[in-house]
């Protein structure tokens, strides 16, 4: 037998892509070892990582033989990248020269090679054994390290080996001993998962600012998008902080796409899986790309990243405008579009959004303690960074003004603040789940609701729909901000578990429209 056929993966975009190793020998011929099928600089060197690998644990190299090796890597016109595959072409190619025998179906490989024969772990496992288990495979062959990753998809077998030599002599039709399978918890409960570190940080740390508190627990239980401005050391920073202790737990679900999501991007860590909800807060001189994603071949950027989670965008106006104008698609629709030559991908990108920002370039505009030295060009190109767009796309606009220092002194701190929001926003949450349920909208908040939900879950009476209409009129409103409104509204009827939306919930969420600007 001088050809064998195995079966290895990769991670492409945000699934997992099977790839088909062939390996054909020919015996009695010059020495050659090729591969084929778009490889790239990483793949085409594992030529000699897996001949020393091979070696190096007591195999036969392709190296010492006088023989043509040819590897090919089908799908041939899928461009492979990284070191996945080198695993699957070390057995592919002891199988070819008939130094071990067993059936490839239904078995998976992935792991790196290094030189001693050791498995190397990888990023971007748990996407991978989503689409094994998708198309038909049983077993998975990978590094002991990405082991525990891989066993949160049920039903398919997971096998950790330490090195070459343990995996051969595990497969082998007659081995001399095997490995034992990793024995891990297939229910995701029984997994323990490390949570990230949060700083501890309660509302009642933050003095005054009860007006930005109210604000965010709205923000947080109907997913909405909010703006806190006002100078500079007045809370905003610490606003967003707190936050991100508010929100709820994901589900099972919410909590595997966002671990597939980190695992893709190589910044997992030390977590089996995401336990908390993301995060994420870029550097205003983040480029374009790292905030939104792109590269050759397209990579999740930070909104990805954020998805089911927070987005922090201190000094909002500083980032470039072409990042703050690419947010309208993910704000709006909850994905984001790449399309590169060589591929598109559509990337999930339902976060919450929370820009922190000053009212001017040097932060005094609406300062009782400083005066603004800002000229009236430095403040008109300010303004204009935020287009009227992107502000119709921020629910909840709230000014963070300075604390006196006799309230400063006053604040005892040491309270709980945030257990009782968290209960309020629970609450408010779990009305939305059963609201949305009901319409066949699963998993939906009141942010995500389109025109025709609003009609169905959100009716109005005509008292609070002439309130609604004459403010609009007034502050110049577009149809996105009106129906914005509506959705804040509803949230605000929720958090005082209410059924209908009344005038007081209307009035309320036109206090969070940005004062004296009118959305265009």
């Amino acid at each position: 037998m001088s050809f064998s056929r195995v079966y290895s993966a990769q991670p492409h975009m945000l699934r997992g892509s099977i790839v088909t190793i062939e390996i054909d020998v020919t015996p009695k011929s010059l020495y050659a070892f090729s591969v084929v099928g778009l490889p790239d600089k990483a793949v085409d060197e594992a030529r000699d990582r897996v001949s020393s690998a091979l070696k190096n644990s007591s195999f036969t190299s392709p190296k010492t033989q006088n023989q043509k090796v040819v590897v090919s890597l089908a799908p041939a016109d899928l461009k492979k990248e990284g070191s996945y595959f080198d695993l699957g072409i070390a057995i592919g190619y002891l199988l070819s020269i008939e130094e071990i025998s067993f059936s490839p179906s239904g078995k998976l490989f992935l792991g790196e090679l290094a030189l001693n024969g050791e498995i190397l772990p990888l990023k971007g496992i748990l996407p991978i054994i989503e689409e094994a288990k998708r198309r038909g495979f049983t077993e998975v062959f990978l590094p002991t390290t990405n082991a525990k990753e891989a066993a949160l998809i049920e039903g398919i077998t997971i096998y950790g080996v330490k090195t070459l030599s343990d995996l051969v002599l595990h497969i082998n039709e007659k081995p001399e001993k095997g490995i034992e399978r990793v024995i891990i918890a297939q229910e995701l409960h029984e997994i323990p998962i490390i949570n990230e570190i949060k700083s501890i940080l309660d509302l009642s740390d933050i003095h005054g600012q009860e007006t930005a508190k109210r604000a965010l627990i709205i923000a947080i239980a109907g997913g909405h998008n909010i703006a806190l401005y006002g100078p500079p050391g007045t809370g905003k920073t610490m606003l967003a902080r707190a936050a991100r202790e508010l929100l709820p737990e994901l589900d099972i679900d919410s909590k595997l796409e966002a671990t597939g999501i980190h695992s893709i991007a190589g910044i997992l860590g030390e977590q089996i899986v995401i336990g908390s909800a993301p995060f994420r807060s870029p550097h205003h001189t983040a480029s374009h790309v790292a905030i939104i994603g792109g590269g050759t071949i397209p990579k999740p950027g930070e909104v990805t990243l954020a998805h089911h989670g927070i987005l922090f965008m201190d000094e909002f106006p500083e980032f470039e405008k072409r990042v703050i104008e690419s947010l309208r698609q993910p704000l709006e629709e909850g994905t984001v579009s790449i399309s590169r030559a060589k591929g598109s991908a559509l990337f999930p990108a339902r976060f919450i959004l929370i820009a922190a920002m000053n009212p001017c370039p040097c932060g005094y505009k609406t300062s009782k303690v400083k005066k603004c030295i800002c000229s009236a060009h430095d403040l008109a190109r300010y303004e204009r960074k935020l287009s009227g767009p992107i502000m119709d796309r921020i629910d909840l606009w709230v000014p963070v003004g300075e604390i006196s220092y006799e309230a400063l002194g006053d604040h005892k701190g040491g309270g709980n603040e945030n257990r009782e929001a968290q209960e309020k926003i629970k609450k408010a949450r779990e009305l939305q789940r059963k609201r949305f349920s009901a319409i066949g909208k699963f998993g939906f908040k009141n942010s995500m609701m389109t025109n025709r939900d609003m009609t169905a879950v959100c009716p109005l009476s005509k008292e609070v729909r002439d309130i609604l209409n004459m403010s609009a009129e007034k502050l110049g409103l577009s149809t996105r901000a009106y129906h914005r409104m509506i959705k804040v509204a509803r949230t605000i009827a929720d958090l005082d578990n209410k059924e209908n939306i009344e005038a007081t919930h209307i009035l309320e969420a036109l206090q969070y429209r940005p004062k004296g600007i009118g959305s265009q």
